[in-house]
């Protein structure tokens, strides 16, 4: 299997981590994957970001800048456990309501607990469902967010297109995901820290090198910034933009229905 990026024109629904695998079977690995890790997914994003998820999150949140009024809904696609949802309620003054939707009932089920323990509950909902086929009618929210879940979807270019169908006219896409690092040595550096230190620490963590090394994987198989950004425009979005974060370990591309 080559370790080259997909391209915009996908390659990702067959693609785990660098092995090929038949057309339909993804998803079921991918949920495998979710369902051993769900209950230190927190740790294992520290593990994978070097701890700086938490500030890449929190710089999607204020570039969403969720109105502070009530009706403004937001969906927010494979937060199972809650992370982005829990900051854009807080961010909106607890006036935004939030659905949460993952295609995996384990990291639902600890976004609920969460929920419950942050008092947030009446905020939120929680749906499990396929980001390929949205349970919603059209023009159902005012922003659709996806934090380091896209590269998961097999068919990421259903998906664009889903959110793209539930955003209201002047909806906004935010999708943050590992990207392609642009510093050099900088490269270097973060390719040895995942294949090296990062399926060690997952096996430590929780006794399985397997779904990190897949995680890893997958982080190289995705298209590079300019390739997602064609994606994103292919499904219709306007002003598609994106920011690089920490040299393009991560980038957060936003885009508008309009």
């Amino acid at each position: 299997m080559s370790e080259s990026r997909t391209s915009a024109d996908g390659g990702m629904e067959t693609s785990y981590g660098f092995r090929e695998v038949a057309g339909g079977e993804k998803q079921g690995l991918v949920n495998e994957v979710f369902h051993k890790v769900a209950k230190r997914y927190d740790i294992m994003n520290d593990v994978m970001s070097m701890g700086m998820h938490r500030a890449w999150k929190d710089a999607m949140i204020s570039a969403l800048n969720p109105r502070k009024e009530p009706g403004y809904k937001v969906l927010d696609v494979a937060g199972g456990t809650g992370d982005i949802a829990f900051r854009i309620v807080e961010a909106s003054g607890k006036q935004a309501h939030a659905t949460v939707l993952d295609i995996n009932g384990s990291m639902l089920g600890v976004g609920a607990e969460r929920a419950e323990k942050k008092k947030l509950s009446s905020n939120l909902t929680f749906v499990e469902a396929n980001a390929e086929e949205l349970p919603f009618e059209a023009g159902s929210f005012d922003a659709y967010t996806i934090a380091f879940g896209i590269r998961n979807v097999p068919r990421i270019d259903v998906a664009l297109s889903e959110a793209y169908r539930v955003l209201k006219r002047g909806g906004r896409l935010l999708v943050l995901e590992f990207s392609e690092v642009e510093m050099p040595l900088l490269d270097k550096i973060y390719d040895a820290w995942s294949f090296s230190a990062i399926p060690q620490f997952g096996k430590a963590i929780t006794g399985d090198a397997e779904p990190y090394q897949y995680l890893v994987e997958s982080i190289r198989k995705f298209p590079n910034q300019e390739n997602f950004a064609a994606m994103i425009r292919q499904a219709g979005f306007s002003r598609v933009t994106y920011t690089n974060y920490t040299g393009g370990i991560a980038a957060l591309h936003s885009g508008w229905k309009l």
